[in-house]
């Protein structure tokens, strides 16, 4: 049927789209209704295509006329909506992937993957393999310096890799998008080693979560935003003043949950002067 027909006229609303295919349908033309993105395309068959532009030329000078309100009674509103659009499942997964390079989707996959795995029973195995050295020593480093970064990878409840991979999917994004995959893997190399190595002098090697990274993406976004805002990275001061504010909760000690409060502060503290290393020249200029 739909060979047949021919665009007629792309509408915003869905209830006008349908009220004029109604009609068309009660005087005897073919019609159907096709979602294409933001509108609702009316298609009628060719041969009334004529008829059919005079019949709405006539119905968007008035389409709450009683004529168009009982054609669409009468024909029980059976004119059915084709989505030709993407499905919303199909939407989110291109908008997800759209925002975030190869840097950001790795590190994301590493956290997911081993958090589900961490689920289904290796919690102790992937935790010995990923926590920070027992002692640092430079023999401890030689025998296995992935132990300076693993801690990130680690997280211990959902709301702590869902909070933690959130903002690095929207900030480490938009990052690689603006400024490139080398330059978000360098932020991600020094805040998460800093974070970590502060963390580990202050509570020891019982530590893991994206936490400090994140704060280091935070770090570089709020100081790009105020030294190079044409470069568009910017974050609004109510959030910041948020995270800011959670950091300060932590080291009062009066959250009901045990926060690596170091590795926060020294990741935000790397995102801020990497972030014045890259642009403080460029705002002086």
């Amino acid at each position: 049927m739909q060979d047949e027909l021919e665009p007629l006229v792309g509408i915003s609303q869905h209830n006008i789209a349908l009220l004029l295919a109604n009609y068309l349908s009660k005087k005897g033309i073919k019609v159907q209704v096709i979602q294409q993105e933001q509108q609702f395309v009316v298609y009628c068959e060719g041969t009334k295509l004529q008829q059919a532009k005079t019949i709405f030329e006539q119905f968007i000078k008035n389409p709450d006329d009683k004529k168009y309100q009982g054609a669409a009674w009468d024909n029980a509103d059976n004119t059915k909506v084709v989505n030709h659009g993407p499905s919303l499942l199909a939407s989110v997964k291109e908008e997800f992937f759209a925002h975030a390079g190869i840097v950001t989707l790795v590190v994301f996959a590493i956290c997911w993957a081993v958090y589900l795995a961490a689920s289904l029973g290796w919690q102790r195995t992937l935790f010995n393999q990923l926590h920070f050295f027992a002692q640092l020593s430079p023999q401890a480093f030689f025998d296995n310096p992935f132990r300076l970064i693993g801690p990130v990878f680690f997280h211990f409840s959902i709301l702590h890799i869902a909070f933690n991979t959130m903002w690095w999917w929207q900030l480490g994004g938009s990052i690689e998008q603006k400024m490139g995959r080398l330059e978000l893997l360098q932020l991600f190399v020094f805040s998460g080693v800093l974070s970590n190595l502060g963390q580990f002098l202050v509570s020891g090697p019982n530590f893991g979560g994206l936490s400090g990274v994140v704060y280091g993406v935070v770090g570089y976004v709020w100081w790009a935003g105020w030294l190079a805002p044409e470069r568009g990275l910017a974050l609004s001061r109510p959030i910041i003043g948020f995270l800011i504010f959670w950091i300060l909760l932590g080291f009062v000690d009066v959250l009901p949950i045990n926060m690596a409060n170091t590795a926060h502060l020294v990741g935000l503290v790397t995102g801020c002067v990497l972030a014045w290393l890259r642009f403080a020249g460029q705002a002086k200029r």
